[in-house]
């Protein structure tokens, strides 16, 4: 069964307009039009947008101006979906207190050394950790400064 909210309101983006499909009291979704007057639930579309059509050429232009290319703008996104998994920003926040060897972090976090080892080779191929050989033991640390930068504004951006 559909919830509330799926079975009141069915929005429809085309374009730069919405189609608002709504509910009527006998719980039959039906456009405003062809609804028996009285009978509409209240709706309101869920999108924002601008009221009328018009673009602003000179914005566009100045955007357009500066916008990175496409390979830049994909490596970025790239470089983000690395912060998409837990346990990578678990191993993260380990190696911002200290280089460890991946026995210590899959110890710490509960975890196999292969899942971490897995984990450590993705941060690695993305340049956010780099190791170190001593002996027959590898140690990973983070590659710069960088890195815990971007968790600590992630981190004060969701606790705003």
């Amino acid at each position: 069964m559909a919830d509330k909210k799926s079975q009141d309101k069915d929005i429809v983006r085309t374009g730069l307009t919405a189609k608002t499909t709504c509910r009527c009291e006998d719980s039959q979704a039906v456009s405003e039009k062809s609804c028996t007057a009285g009978r509409m639930k209240k709706c309101t579309t869920q999108f924002e947008g601008c009221d009328a059509f018009c673009t602003h050429a000179d914005i566009i232009q100045k955007v357009n101006d500066n916008m990175p290319d496409e390979e830049t703008l994909y490596d970025l996104a790239e470089f983000f979906k690395v912060f998409g998994d837990s346990t990578r920003i678990r191993i993260l926040y380990v190696l911002f207190e200290s280089e460890m060897c991946v026995c210590d972090i899959a110890e710490l976090l509960n975890m196999t050394q292969s899942a971490i080892s897995h984990q450590l080779r993705i941060l690695k191929q993305m340049q956010l950790v780099k190791n170190r050989r001593d002996g027959k033991t590898i140690f990973y640390s983070l590659s710069d400064g960088h890195i815990e930068s971007i968790i600590n504004q992630g981190m004060e951006h969701i606790k705003e």
